[in-house]
């Protein structure tokens, strides 16, 4: 007796994810396995680009339950990669069998898919499904190995440039993600390549600065430019502009930043002392401590560049607006580190805001985005590819959410941070700088600062009512508490008690991975080495979600709207900061601000940094069915009706608001760090 089967073959939709190979199949039941079959329709090009292609197999016994399905590719002619989306199987009784693929078929390579449905480790009983668990475990092993980039750093892949990624993980043919291809793009679209060689060579005033600005601006950019120099729009950036993560409220002045109640009673509005304002929570403060004693770029011996790190103190007002009212440049008090002032002259004072605002930029570009994204993402995603196969529901629920990020960072590696990157063009952390303060920073990094909610508490700042204009905040508690409440919904399926997540080995080598080689050195960072219960893993998972989407998306998107303006955010400073009140003038200024030719790479590279990309995926968008079951399904849609809620709650409330905030807007949040 004879049994027809028939299987229908999808190919990708991306460039280049046909081919012109031959393609094997052989299908493997519970009962028995069929030959191995070529694929091929005579006078039809089969396998081409968003094809769905369907073929007889015919087998001379039932093979009972379809549990995998062996792809083959061997070369015709030439060789060409083919990119396989899903096989499914139509059995003789009529059932349809979904075999999930989202893969590469390089060379004459072959792979074995298991069938659609999610599976712990601990629920599979035959020896065959345990094999072939086990063995795509040992070939991720393999590919995707632990690398130290840099000491001191949390471990990368083991890959010196993209093209030496496993293929699965690189960028798609239409995503050619370069960042000198996308930098000379900028240049091109900002008309700056008159610019480009002006190195040492100051603008005259601030108007001067538009001459590089012109060519492209929005709302929020344009209003920065016209109302930067103003404390209100200074301060509003610690609270909505791009690195949104510093800014605490304080019980006590530190004995280091030596403010009195005379230096500052003329900003104080309630009648109180200083001390006393610092009793009722309206006072708060900027550290930039984590900058003390890191040297700057040196890497062009014609330009001094310098850094430094500041301290600002920041007064709610009785229209709740934080308004600044002290700095001082350094963290050490004394007579050629002065508290500088509003009451001071106006040159003092701007001069004063605009180191600051440099050194937020430097804290920004390698701690907030690059440490705390980009690298703890990667880092995640390589531990997930090494500990979870493809038929365990963490990884069909990750996979989404690594998309391109080992990619982005191993080009960032190669062109943007590397020795003579464009880091060190324009910044003062390039030259090396930018790697001691990564190092310096992972001493005192914590797994709990990882947690949105936590990091907002830590820091004093998590009641609305005392700082109704705090808006990441708001905005981030919606989306971390939808996008954790996706995870419970999601691991609440398959793990009926914590008793599934304590014996769920493949779980427990993945936090394990992490913890003992992906931060390898920092045991006392406190990342967990097992997982005990369902509500820790939920936790687990929702902070590597929300870190490579939410997070990112609020410290890197914003970046041409706060960054365009030269002045605003000054990648690098060309004179020391002052010693003294009363030297400040608009020459000094000028001298110290990034030259012609700085300038242009600085706004070259936030324009690239900022746009995105095309086919973006954003938060709830899952294109690629990796998971079959309907109540996850389900759980995706009310996913996606939880975030657009949230998006028009959002929108409603920007309407009106002379600075609205978009960076946390779900539908502007991809999935991934992708660029």
């Amino acid at each position: 007796m004879s049994y027809t089967y028939v299987v229908s073959v999808a190919t990708g939709t991306q460039g280049r994810s046909g081919t012109d190979n031959y393609i094997f199949i052989t299908l493997v039941g519970t009962e028995g396995c069929s030959p191995r079959i070529g694929l091929d329709k005579p006078l039809f090009d089969d396998f081409q680009r968003g094809s769905v292609d369907s073929y007889p197999v015919g087998v001379q016994e039932n093979l009972g339950e379809i549990v995998l399905v062996k792809l083959e590719k061997k070369t015709y002619l030439a060789q060409d990669h083919w990119y396989c989306r899903y096989v499914s199987v139509r059995t003789p009784g009529e059932d349809n069998v979904e075999f999930p693929c989202y893969r590469w078929l390089v060379d004459d390579k072959e792979v074995v898919l298991r069938d659609g449905r999610a599976h712990l480790p601990q629920d599979d009983k035959t020896s065959l499904v345990k094999e072939h668990r086990q063995n795509e475990l040992k070939m991720r092993q393999k590919a995707y190995r632990w690398m130290a980039w840099q000491p001191g750093f949390p471990m990368s892949i083991d890959a010196k440039r993209h093209q030496d990624l496993p293929r699965d993980i690189q960028f798609d043919s239409e995503k050619k993600m370069d960042f000198v291809l996308n930098y000379n793009k900028a240049i091109q679209n900002l008309f700056l390549n008159h610019f480009m060689n002006m190195f040492q060579s100051s603008w005259s005033d601030f108007d001067n600065f538009k001459k590089i600005f012109l060519r492209i601006k929005n709302a929020t950019s344009e209003y920065v430019m016209e109302h930067w120099k103003e404390d209100f729009v200074f301060s509003h950036q610690f609270l909505n502009g791009c690195n949104p993560v510093l800014i605490q409220k304080i019980t006590k002045l530190p004995d280091k930043f030596p403010v009195t109640n005379e230096m500052v009673a003329v900003s104080l509005e309630r009648e109180l002392t200083l001390e006393q304002e610092v009793k009722a929570g309206n006072i708060y403060m900027v550290d930039y401590e984590v900058l003390d004693g890191i040297k700057a770029n040196d890497t062009d011996p014609r330009t001094p560049q310098y850094m430094t790190a500041p301290i600002c103190l920041l007064y709610k007002n009785t229209q709740n607006e934080i308004l600044p009212i002290a700095i001082q440049l350094g963290q050490t008090p004394g007579e050629d580190n002065p508290i500088f002032l509003p009451t001071d002259g106006e040159y003092d004072w701007l001069l004063a805001k605009i180191w600051v605002r440099s050194s937020d930029f430097q804290h920004h570009q390698t701690v907030t985005h690059l440490l705390r994204t980009h690298l703890i993402s990667e880092m995640f995603a390589i531990a997930m590819f090494r500990q979870l196969p493809a038929v365990h529901p963490v990884w069909k629920l990750l996979i989404p959410h690594v998309r391109f990020t080992i990619a982005i960072n191993t080009k960032a590696r190669e062109q943007l941070i590397c020795e003579h990157g464009l880091f060190d063009k324009a910044n003062a952390t390039g030259g090396g700088a930018h790697v001691q303060l990564v190092q310096k920073t992972m001493k005192t990094l914590t797994f709990r600062s990882l947690c949105f909610p936590d990091m907002i508490k830590a820091r004093g700042m998590e009641s609305k009512e005392a700082l109704p204009t705090y808006f990441y905040r708001d905005d981030g508690y919606k989306v971390w508490e939808a996008t954790k409440s996706f995870v419970s919904d999601v691991i609440r399926i398959y793990y009926s008690s914590d008793e599934k997540v304590q014996g769920d080995e493949e779980i427990q080598a993945f936090v394990k991975d992490v913890c003992d080689f992906g931060m390898k050195d920092f045991k006392h960072c406190e990342f967990p080495r097992s997982l005990e219960s369902r509500e820790e893993l939920i936790e687990y998972l929702t902070i590597i979600m929300f870190t490579a989407s939410a997070q990112h998306a609020a410290v890197n998107f914003g970046q041409y709207d706060w960054y365009s303006w030269i002045p605003n955010a000054p990648s690098t400073m060309r004179k020391p900061p002052p010693t003294q009140k009363g030297l400040a003038n608009i020459t000094l200024i000028m001298d110290s601000l990034p030259d012609r030719g700085r300038s242009s790479w600085h706004l070259g590279a936030v324009w690239a940094l900022s746009q995105y990309q095309k086919n973006e995926l954003y938060l709830g968008t899952y294109p690629d069915e990796y998971f079959l079951e309907k109540p996850v399904k389900a759980s995706m849609e009310k996913f996606k009706k939880d975030l657009a809620e949230i998006s028009s709650d959002i929108k409603t409330r920007n309407q009106g608001q002379r600075l609205p905030y978009y960076n946390m807007l779900p539908d502007k949040i991809p999935n991934s760090v992708a660029i």
